[in-house]
């Protein structure tokens, strides 16, 4: 009886050892699930088509809180400067922007804004009430600033007063136009006092 016990004992053991030995697909619960692909754990996304914003600018203080419309040519070259007048009587002929109105333009035919090359050096391409300008560098002995990229001006003497004493390193706070009654200058205009001045593209 106790050899009995122990050959069956052998052979269970013998079996058990064989069927350890079998392989993991002989074997469900043995198995390891595969590992979800990288896309099902992390998607891809998408490229955006989301457009960058457009860069936000302080509000004009001046001309009724906007940037105004370039000025528009006059069609008689002794055409006076336009002065502003107000309900309570008080006149402005001072170079400024108004109710998108231009006022103390300076005669077409101003002998001072002849020039006998006008753009002499070259034409700068982007003026206009869409580009808003902060001042990089301020040379105010030879009345010169510079934009970014390296342009810069020469403000006309005649006009250096009007502008002298603006905040010149303020942010974003200049625009400029081409002058449409005088054939080589430009206008700066400052969107915080409504002033302008006639400046000279000399490079970048």
């Amino acid at each position: 009886m106790k050899l009995q016990t122990i050959l069956l004992a052998g052979a269970f053991a013998v079996a058990q050892a064989a069927y350890a030995q079998r392989p993991e697909e002989d074997h469900p619960q043995a198995q390891h699930p595969e590992a979800p692909h990288a896309q099902e754990e992390h998607p891809q996304t998408p490229h955006s088509t989301e457009k960058h914003p457009e860069p936000r600018y302080a509000a004009p203080r001046a001309n009724q809180g906007h940037i105004p419309p370039p000025p528009v040519k006059r069609p008689s070259p002794s055409a006076p400067p336009e002065t502003e007048r107000h309900v309570n009587g008080k006149v402005n002929g001072t170079q400024h922007v108004s109710n998108n109105q231009w006022y103390g333009h300076d005669r077409p035919d101003d002998k001072r804004y002849h020039l006998d090359h006008p753009f002499e050096h070259g034409h700068f391409e982007h003026f206009g009430a869409s580009y808003r300008y902060r001042i990089e560098r301020i040379d105010r002995d030879h009345h010169r600033f510079w934009l970014p990229g390296g342009f810069y001006f020469e403000v006309a003497s005649w006009d250096w007063p009007i502008c002298a004493d603006w905040c010149w390193d303020c942010s974003d706070d200049f625009v400029i136009y081409e002058d449409p009654d005088h054939s080589g200058w430009y206008l700066l205009y400052n969107v915080y006092t409504g002033a302008y001045v006639h400046v000279m593209y000399m490079g970048g």
